[in-house]
């Protein structure tokens, strides 16, 4: 499993450990993925994604999930959220055409 968020693609940064004596070391900065149960309303299904804080905090504060599927470009998104997003675009298609 690679620790890359699923809903904005914030993955591993690379930096240097700097001790006292200012010798410097490669280190590796991970990014908070939590394991979370989003709710679409738009699908009515609940869906298990891997996001980091960060994404959480702008999916709440843009309105849920369906929202920033639909905000977000596809080269930030997982494969598997990027399929998500296709499925609730054609709901909204069709609730929009009937």
């Amino acid at each position: 499993m690679s620790r890359i968020c699923e809903l904005t693609g914030k993955g591993r940064m690379v930096g240097n450990n700097v001790s006292h004596a200012n010798n410097k070391t490669k280190r590796t900065f991970l990014p908070n993925l939590q394991n979370v149960t989003l709710m679409s309303d738009v699908l009515g299904t609940s869906v298990k994604l891997r996001v980091s804080t960060h994404g959480l905090r702008s999916v709440e504060h843009v309105g849920g999930l369906d929202n920033w599927l639909v905000k977000t470009t596809d080269d930030k998104l997982s494969l598997r959220a990027r399929r998500l997003k296709r499925d609730v675009r054609k709901k909204l298609d069709t609730a929009i055409a009937a």
